[in-house]
C-alpha cells in the first residue's frame, strides 16, 4: 500500500519458532519507555464492546512494526547499526518503490553511546534519510529540506535525554528511545549507476559495546489472519518497550491495559474478548483496510501518514499495508483499489488513467511521482514478459493527439495504445495500484489534486 521495502512480514505466516513464545520483562532504562503501571486484575473493570475493539486497534501498530523488527532481526539476521543496501531493482519484497535506490537499518543507540549517520552530498535528484519509531512514527528526515544548512554530513543519534560523547562537525538528533528505524531513498532519475554510487555512501558507524535490547517477541500472525485476543497478553510489557507520540497515547494505553487485566481475571472474560476480537476488531479492521481516507476516482488517500496525531486506526492501516510511510510534505501515497465506479480492479480488464493536456503529474511535484501495480493481497509485483511493473516521470509516455496522456492497465496490450504507456494486469486476478508523488506541492498535500480516476474501458 505505501513506500516501504521491507513489509516482508505479509508473505511469512511464521515467524521463527523462539519468537512465538511471550514472556520477556520489560526494562526501565534509560532507552525503554515506561507504560502506565497496570492494575491488578481483580481491579479491571468490564469494558465495553467498543472498547475491546479500540483497544486492539491501538495495540495493532505497534505489534506491526515489532513483527517486522523480529523478522529482520531474528530471521533475517539484518543486524542493528548494519545498513542493508537494497539491489537496484528488487521486487521481492512488498510494495516495492523501483524508482529509487533503497538503504535500511534498525539503528540503536545507549545512554553512553551515539551512532553516527553518515550522509552524503546529493544535488539534482530526491534523496531522504528517514528516522522512524517503534509505532511507525516519522522522527525526522535529514534532506536539504528539513535541514538546509546541514543536508548531509554527519548526524549523532542520542536517545533524548542522555548525553553520550558524540563528534564535533555531528548533528545531534534525539531518538525518542533507544532504536530507530532508518530508511533512505535516492531518486534514480535516469542514472542508477550514480544512484548506486550515492545509495552506498550512506554509512553507519556505533560503538561494539551499544547494549541493545533484543526485539520483544511477538505471536505468529499474518495479513489475512491479524493477531487475536492474544495481543492482549503481555500489554503492560509491549507498551514498555517503546514511548508513543500519540498524544493522547496514555489515555489509550490505560484503557488496553484494563482490557488486558479483564481478559485476565476469568475464563469467561477471556472468552469474551477473544469474541469480541473475532468478531469485530478483525473484520471491522480489514473491512476499514480496503478503502480509508479520502477517495475519489478510484483513489485513497490519507494526509495524516507518517505523523497520526490521535489516529491510531489511520497507523494501524498504513502499517499493514506497508510500513515506514513518510510525512506529507516528503510523499503522499494514493491507493488504488477500485475503479472510478467504486468496482474492485480486475486484472482480465482494461482501465485507462486520462491526465489532461497541461496536467501530467510532473506538473504537481517537486521531486518526482510514480504508479506501481501490484497483486493483491500480498502486495507484490505482477510478473510480465516485459517485466515491467511501474511508470514514472521519466517513463517516455506518448501523448494522445488532444494533448492528453493516458495510463493504460491490461492484461493485453490494448489496440493502438503505445507500449511504452502499457502496465500490465494479472488476467483474471484483483490488483491494486500504488500511485507515489514525492514532495508534493501544497495542491496535493492539501487535497486539491488527485490522480485522474481509473476507468474502465468497455
Amino acid at each position: 500500500m505505501l513506500s516501504t521495502t521491507n513489509a516482508t512480514r505479509l508473505t511469512f505466516s511464521v515467524i521463527a519458532a523462539g519468537l512465538i513464545g511471550m514472556g520477556v520483562a520489560a526494562c526501565s532504562s534509560p532507552g525503554r519507555s515506561q507504560a502506565p503501571a497496570a492494575s491488578t486484575t481483580a481491579n479491571a473493570s468490564a469494558p465495553t464492546d467498543e472498547q475491546i475493539v479500540a483497544a486492539w486497534n491501538y495495540l495493532y501498530g505497534r505489534y506491526l512494526v515489532l513483527q517486522q523488527e523480529n523478522y529482520d532481526i531474528n530471521v533475517e539476521k539484518a543486524g542493528y547499526n548494519k545498513i542493508k543496501y537494497n539491489p537496484l531493482g528488487s521486487a521481492q519484497f512488498v510494495n516495492p518503490n523501483l524508482d529509487v535506490a533503497y538503504l535500511e537499518a534498525w539503528l540503536a543507540a545507549d545512554p553512553d553511546h551515539a551512532v553516527i549517520l553518515n550522509v552524503p552530498k546529493v544535488t539534482g535528484r530526491y534523496y531522504t534519510a528517514q528516522l522512524l519509531d517503534g509505532w511507525g512514527e516519522v522522527i525526522t528526515n535529514i534532506n536539504e529540506r528539513t535541514n538546509p544548512d546541514h543536508p548531509y554530513g554527519k548526524f549523532a543519534l542520542v536517545i533524548k535525554g542522555t548525553n553520550p560523547p558524540v563528534p564535533a562537525d555531528a548533528v545531534k538528533i534525539e531518538l525518542p528511545s533507544a532504536k530507530a528505524k532508518l530508511l533512505a531513498r535516492v531518486e534514480l532519475k535516469g542514472s542508477p549507476e550514480t544512484a548506486v554510487k550515492l545509495q552506498h555512501q550512506f554509512t553507519v558507524v556505533a560503538s561494539p559495546d551499544t547494549k541493545i535490547d533484543a526485539p520483544f517477541p511477538v505471536p505468529s500472525f499474518t495479513p489475512a489472519a491479524p493477531i487475536g485476543a492474544e495481543i492482549f497478553d503481555h500489554v503492560s510489557e509491549a507498551l514498555a518497550t517503546y514511548p508513543d507520540a500519540m498524544p493522547k497515547a496514555a489515555e489509550f494505553q490505560a484503557s488496553a491495559i484494563n482490557v488486558a487485566n479483564y481478559a485476565k481475571s476469568n475464563d469467561a472474560a477471556r472468552k469474551r474478548v477473544n469474541e469480541v476480537v473475532k468478531a469485530k476488531a478483525v473484520p471491522g479492521f480489514l473491512q476499514h483496510a480496503k478503502g480509508f481516507g479520502t477517495q475519489k476516482g478510484g483513489w485513497s488517500v490519507t494526509y495524516v501518514a507518517g505523523k497520526f496525531g490521535n489516529d491510531y486506526v489511520a497507523r494501524d492501516i498504513v502499517n499493514y499495508g506497508g510500513l515506514w510511510a513518510n510525512v506529507i510534505s516528503e510523499a503522499i501515497y494514493f491507493v488504488g483499489l477500485n475503479d472510478s465506479n467504486n468496482h474492485p480492479l480486475d486484472g482480465s480488464k482494461t482501465y485507462e488513467i486520462r491526465f489532461p493536456k497541461g496536467e501530467r503529474p510532473d506538473a504537481h511535484v517537486n521531486g518526482f511521482w510514480s504508479v506501481t501495480l501490484y497483486s493483491v493481497p500480498d502486495y507484490r509485483v505482477v510478473p510480465n514478459a516485459l517485466h515491467r511493473y511501474n511508470l514514472n516521470n521519466v517513463s517516455h509516455l506518448k501523448a494522445n493527439s488532444d494533448g492528453s496522456t493516458s495510463i493504460w492497465l491490461a492484461p493485453v496490450r490494448p489496440k493502438n495504445v503505445p507500449q511504452d504507456n502499457w502496465l500490465p494486469t494479472p488476467d483474471g486476478k484483483g490488483f491494486s495500484l500504488n500511485f507515489r508523488t514525492y514532495v508534493p506541492k501544497d495542491e496535493v498535500q492539501q487535497g486539491q489534486w488527485f490522480p485522474a480516476p481509473i476507468v474502465n474501458v468497455k
